[in-house]
């Protein structure tokens, strides 16, 4: 198989990381579309989100890309 156990575990873990970060992304709707909510432009939003996400995707490509011996 080309994919390992371990690897198959890190894309499962990658995966979880990356949900994580779309779930931070989230939120921050108006029910009241006259009035402006500001906190859809906050820091978890804009900065850690993508971090989160773009960390699940860097453990993606190392699960796929990695070689590593067969457990």
């Amino acid at each position: 198989m080309a994919i390992t156990k371990k690897g198959l575990r890190l894309m499962i873990a990658g995966l979880i990381v990356m949900i994580a970060g779309f779930i931070l992304l989230s939120g921050g709707g108006s029910k009241d579309p006259d009035v402006f909510n500001y906190a859809m432009f906050d820091a978890r939003r804009l900065v850690a989100a993508p971090i989160v996400i773009i960390c699940g995707i860097v453990i993606e490509i190392a699960a796929i890309m990695g070689r590593r011996k067969e457990d």
